[in-house]
């Protein structure tokens, strides 16, 4: 266990957060409770009504292997390499173009998904820790025999509540990827790719499922029979998308389309953030922007993005490689897996070349990141500022640059979208959206963004 002393320390260096006498004695009080009480800092499954605790899949509360504290940006470096991955999936989907990868037992499944929440499925209920994803629709966990999941699987057998759903179900024709039988009965079966490089069989399924102390019954998903790939979430998905499968249609009036969620910074090793389901417990003043809406992928969730300013610039980009174009699936998504911002080449280029600008170099880059620079000129480093319609998201500077493990750099913390065929998509992801309150209001097409210290 680590000392009081280096924990402080710890706390100091890597959230930022120290800047008065109450924070301090507040950090003081929370890690004495930690470490000489043996108080088990992990939120517990049953958290406050709809009000769920949000973990990184590395920290401390997680049920993976974490890595070396000290190594955590090679671990961010690590997850962001896969984003091309993720960014070529969600292009794919908003050009309503299918990504087909085959099935093939017996391989290992990667952890990589970045926040976890606690979820029971079954009566009683089986824990799994399932990886929040903004941009999917169905829930889905690997089941007992699953070939190639991990070693923590779901057993419908032990559930009295479980029931798979047959191909006359009317969710079966929701499902993407139906594989039924043109007469007869079957149990409803379909494949699914999930991150571009991965995909699964599983057959459609209903149970119960609790969150918090909510309890959702007849809730429907897939129950994972094999895997390929190495992106598919060890213990499950659940898909928080607009779509009919996705958590918030089937939730029906309880959450009234409404939830929000404060990620933890990746360096809160010791700390969780929330989901909130529902419109119980939101910020009462918070700023909005529209959501719109992609009819041919109407689980993504796009704003208008309608501009960049680096510090007090504005920098200069062609508007139509910003506009919303639903036909093609051009525009700005916000997505909870997708690890650092990526704007399309040319508009990722004039904000690279402006930040440059404005802060002395010489310039290197590091893993996905090109604009690094020496640390202590931090001081200088401009401001980003997201300008959607109606609201402008000034980031701070922990949600903009990325330090080398030594700390002798500071890097520029967004990319360039691979180049695709659809290379018409800018996604604002989660390592900008870090300690910030996000609420989803889908009811009326709302996006809002508050300031919240999420650990």
């Amino acid at each position: 266990m680590h000392s009081l002393s280096s924990l402080i320390q710890f706390h100091s260096t890597y959230f930022g957060v120290m800047e008065s006498a109450s924070t301090a004695l507040f950090l003081f009080a929370l890690l004495l409770a930690t470490t000489c009480n043996a108080v088990d800092p992990c939120p517990s499954a049953q958290s406050h009504d709809s009000d769920l605790s949000l973990i990184h899949i590395y920290g401390k509360c997680s049920p993976f292997d974490p890595p070396k504290l000290d190594s955590w940006v090679n671990t961010v470096m690590d997850m962001a390499s896969k984003d091309p991955f993720r960014v070529k999936y969600l292009s794919s989907l908003a050009a309503q173009k299918t990504v087909s990868v085959p099935i093939a037992p017996g391989q290992n499944v990667l952890n990589v998904g970045n926040y976890l929440v606690r979820v029971k499925i079954g009566t009683p209920g089986q824990l799994m820790f399932m990886v929040l994803d903004t941009s999917s629709d169905a829930a889905w966990v690997p089941s007992s025999g699953c070939t190639g999941c991990s070693s923590t699987t779901f057993a419908p057998n032990s559930s009295t509540t479980y029931g798979p759903l047959d191909c006359s179900a009317a969710q079966c024709t929701q499902a993407q990827g139906l594989a039924c039988p043109a007469t007869g009965t079957s149990a409803c079966f379909f494949n699914q790719s999930y991150g571009g490089d991965s995909s699964f069989a599983a057959t459609l399924s209903q149970d119960s499922i609790g969150l918090g102390t909510d309890t959702l019954p007849g809730f429907t998903f897939g129950c994972i029979n094999a895997v390929s790939g190495g992106s598919i979430p060890p213990q499950g998905l659940i898909g928080l998308g607009r779509g009919p499968m996705s958590l918030l249609s089937q939730a029906g009036q309880k959450y009234s389309g409404v939830f929000s969620y404060c990620l933890p910074s990746f360096k809160s090793y010791y700390f969780s953030g929330s989901l909130k389901l529902g419109p119980v417990g939101q910020p009462k003043s918070i700023k909005t922007t529209p959501l719109l809406l992609n009819p041919h992928r109407p689980s993504l969730y796009y704003v208008n993005l309608t501009g960049v300013s680096v510090g007090r610039v504005l920098v200069p980009v062609d508007p139509v490689l910003l506009t919303f174009d639903p036909s093609t699936g051009a525009g700005t998504i916000i997505d909870s897996g997708t690890v650092i911002t990526r704007f399309v080449q040319p508009v990722y280029n004039a904000i690279r070349d402006e930040f440059r600008r404005q802060v002395k170099g010489p310039f290197s880059s590091l893993g996905a990141f090109d604009t690094c620079f020496v640390a202590t000129n931090e001081d200088i480093a401009p401001l980003v500022t997201l300008h959607f319609t109606d609201m402008d998201l000034k980031l701070p500077t922990e949600n903009t640059l990325i330090h080398s493990s030594s700390g002798s750099l500071a890097c520029l913390a967004m990319a360039a979208a691979p180049n695709n065929v659809n290379s018409m998509l800018n996604v604002i992801a989660n390592l900008q959206q870090q300690n910030l309150r996000i609420l989803y209001d889908v009811v009326n097409s709302r996006l809002g963004i508050a300031r919240e210290l999420c650990n």
